[in-house]
């Protein structure tokens, strides 16, 4: 199997980066250097200049908006975007919703949703997780009940990342009990300005609100908002799930950051922070990760040579996610170990540092605690091994 990219891959590639040279406004690339908080507006603002070139939803048919790009390009274009600090707009627009209504959507749906999902002029959020129905979605308790031309949804989900600034909410809900728990989950489509929703915020270790819990109150939503067949959202979730996993890996943000890596242990040396014996237990470290890093790497690129044959590997979504969930946490906890008692401090947000390099001492410990959920949302670690045991080990 050919794992080197063509002379036209590589010509694409140089017409990325000077794409991303160009258009990328110099306050985000700082921003996602130094870790701070991206506002809606700046996510808003990024992904509607990649919209106006075409780049948005690149991965979507040609006929909603996408772009045909073969499986090389697309790998290119995530790890370009990632090696120059571009934030990577909002993956409940781009990765989840917009491939399902391609997929599943009515031919209403996708003429009222998809051209606004791709310039976030929806904002949307994900409403899975429930209170005992997290990794075990199956379990999903909040009810969604027939009444003539509505569902009256009642119950809570959890951990609803950016639902304080959603338009929309895409979610599954029961519509029967009397099945496989896997049966009668419907996935529906609701405005969130639908009377009986209440978001209330939770705030994670590194003091960001991003996750909510949000709670349903006989919310009346029209039957016309269903994706799907009522009963079948469970079909509906396994395509959307499979690519949020995929784009879960995100190798080119672990390349980089061992990029930032490397170069905080230059400054650290130079500048007599470590000691001898300190610099080659680290360098030896670093190396174990560049060689993970790169076989992972190896692995994305020949799910993306099969992918370009028609072919694919089982489970290899699952695969990435857990290799790729695990390397980021490996990142954050060298650079807690590097930053040493500097890095217990609460971020701040206000501040962007003077030197880039700051970015990854201010605030390492709490970014290395809230880096522990990679490893448990678009399903946990343990479940993909789970998966993979099963369909590519037959255990």
């Amino acid at each position: 199997m050919k794992l080197d990219f063509t002379p036209e891959e590589t010509a694409f590639r140089d017409e990325v980066r000077s794409f991303l040279k160009d258009a990328l406004p110099d306050d985000l690339r700082r921003k996602m250097i130094n870790r701070d908080h991206l506002t809606k507006e700046d996510t808003v603002r990024w992904q509607r200049i990649l919209n106006a070139r075409g780049w948005a939803v690149t991965h979507w048919p040609v006929e909603y908006g996408g772009q045909a790009w073969t499986p090389a390009q697309r790998y290119i274009f995530q790890e370009e975007m990632a090696l120059a600090h571009a934030p990577e707009g909002s993956p409940f627009n781009v990765n989840m919703i917009g491939p399902v209504l391609c997929k599943f959507g009515t031919p209403a749906q996708q003429e009222r949703f998809l051209a606004a999902t791709a310039n976030i002029d929806i904002w949307w959020c994900q409403g899975f997780s429930e209170p005992g129905a997290g990794s075990d979605l199956a379990s999903l308790k909040t009810t969604a009940v027939r009444d003539g031309d509505h569902y009256v949804l009642n119950g809570q989900k959890i951990w609803t990342t950016q639902a304080q600034h959603a338009d929309w909410m895409f979610g599954l809900f029961r519509t029967d009990s009397s099945g496989k728990k896997q049966q009668g989950i419907t996935f529906l489509l609701l405005d969130m300005k639908t009377p009986g929703i209440t978001v209330r915020p939770i705030e994670t270790i590194d003091g960001e609100h991003d996750a909510n819990e949000v709670f349903f109150d006989d919310v009346r939503v029209p039957v016309e908002n269903i994706i799907g067949e009522e009963g079948r959202g469970w079909d509906v979730a396994k395509h959307l799930l499979g690519s949020e996993r995929s784009g879960i890996a995100r190798i080119g943000l672990s390349k980089e950051r061992l990029s930032q890596l490397r170069a905080l242990e230059t400054r650290l040396a130079a500048d007599g922070t470590l000691t001898g014996e300190e610099q080659r237990r680290l360098a030896h470290k670093l190396a174990e990760v560049e060689v993970e890093l790169r076989a992972l790497e190896l692995t994305q690129l020949r799910v993306v040579a099969a992918d370009a044959h028609g072919g694919g590997a089982n489970a290899a979504a699952s695969i990435l996610k857990v290799k790729g969930t695990e390397m980021q946490q490996r990142m954050t906890e060298l650079v807690t170990e590097l930053a040493g008692p500097a890095g217990l401090a609460m971020p701040d947000h206000d501040h962007a540092p003077n030197d880039p390099d700051d970015g990854w001492v201010n605030a390492a410990a709490p970014f290395y605690f809230t880096m522990r959920k990679v490893s448990i949302f678009g399903g946990s670690n343990e479940v993909q091994k789970n998966i993979i045991a099963k369909t590519m080990l037959g255990l």
